[in-house]
C-alpha cells in the first residue's frame, strides 16, 4: 500500500472496470484515460495504464511507474507520465523513459499534472504542443507509426535509465548519503 496518498475510498477504474484506490492522483490519471477515449477517439484496449519500467544503473535497480502506454496497432506510440506540481521537471525523465519501455524509441511523450500538459517529439525532446488539445488523436498517431522506427543503443539505454535513476528514484542522489551530510 502507498502510504504517502490520502486514500479516499475506492473508485471504477474507467479502463478496466477494476475498483481501486482513490486518491487525488488517481482522479487525474482517471480523467486523462477518459479524455483519451472520449476526446481523442482511442480504443480503451489501446491504452495500457500502470506501466511499470525497471531501471538499473551504477549497480542499483528500481522500478518507476509511466502512466499510460498509448498503442497505434501493435506499437507503443505514445507513453503519457503524470506527477503533479511543475511539468518542466518531468519531461527529461519522461524522455528517458520513452526511451526505455519499448527497443526504440517512443515518439510522442506528454508530460502533465492534470491540469497542463506539453507534449515532445520523443526523438528531440522539442515540445510539439501546449495543453490537452495538443495531445494526438487515435488517426494522428497511427499516422505517426508508419514512420521509421529509431532504435536505440546499449550506451544510450544506459544513459537514459541513469537520467531516470537521478531524477525519479527517492535516495538516488549522492546527497543522500552520509558523505554530503554537513555536521555541526
Amino acid at each position: 500500500m502507498n502510504t504517502h496518498h490520502l486514500i479516499l475510498g475506492t473508485l471504477k477504474d474507467f479502463l478496466s472496470g477494476e475498483e481501486i484506490a482513490d486518491t487525488h492522483d488517481e482522479r487525474y490519471r482517471q480523467r486523462i484515460a477518459r479524455f483519451l477515449v472520449d476526446e481523442k477517439g482511442f480504443c480503451p484496449d489501446n491504452i495500457k495504464a500502470g506501466n511499470r519500467l525497471t531501471i538499473s544503473a551504477s549497480g542499483e535497480k528500481a522500478m518507476i511507474n509511466v502512466d499510460f502506454l498509448v498503442y497505434a496497432g501493435d506499437k507503443a506510440m505514445m507513453i503519457i507520465k503524470y506527477g503533479p506540481g511543475s511539468i518542466i521537471t518531468r519531461h527529461r525523465p519522461a524522455l528517458a523513459a520513452a526511451r526505455l519501455m519499448a527497443s526504440y524509441q517512443i515518439p510522442v511523450v506528454v508530460v502533465t499534472n492534470g491540469e497542463e500538459a506539453d507534449v515532445l517529439w520523443g526523438r528531440s525532446g522539442k515540445i510539439i504542443g501546449t495543453g490537452f488539445d495538443a495531445i494526438p488523436g487515435a488517426t494522428e498517431l497511427l499516422r505517426i507509426s508508419e514512420q521509421d522506427d529509431q532504435t536505440i543503443s546499449a550506451e544510450r539505454q544506459e544513459l537514459e535509465a541513469r537520467i531516470i535513476y537521478a531524477f525519479e528514484v527517492d535516495g538516488s542522489c549522492p546527497c543522500d548519503s552520509d558523505i554530503c551530510r554537513i555536521e555541526s
